[in-house]
């Protein structure tokens, strides 16, 4: 191959050139319960979270807890995430019942 000024170009390997396209295209991460909302025609940019799916009182299956984390309450888009796993996590975490110390009734 011969550039314009007729000297020759250095050319890449293909392998080089498919190397850099799986860097540049982006995966998409899963995160189980949390999902992203951009909707500019209400202007709401952010989180949002469901977890704990169970059955309601009326027969039909909903999440327990839900919650909105906007991008612009929390700052940013990545701070809103961190806010947002948080949640998540201290939502999912098991509970633990407290003891209680039964008073001996006296005779």
């Amino acid at each position: 191959m011969h550039n314009s000024l007729g000297g020759p170009t250095a050319r890449r390997p293909d392998y080089y050139i498919e190397i850099e396209m799986r860097r540049s295209t982006s995966r998409r991460v899963r995160r189980p319960g949390i999902s992203r909302i951009d909707q500019p025609s209400t202007r709401t940019h952010g989180w949002f979270v469901r977890s704990k799916f169970g059955e309601r009182a009326d027969g039909t299956y909903g999440p327990r807890h839900r919650k909105f984390f906007g991008d612009h309450s929390y700052g940013g888009k990545r701070r809103a995430l961190q806010a947002a796993k948080e949640y998540l996590s201290r939502v999912q975490r098991p509970r633990t019942r407290k003891k209680t110390r039964r008073m001996s009734r006296a005779a």
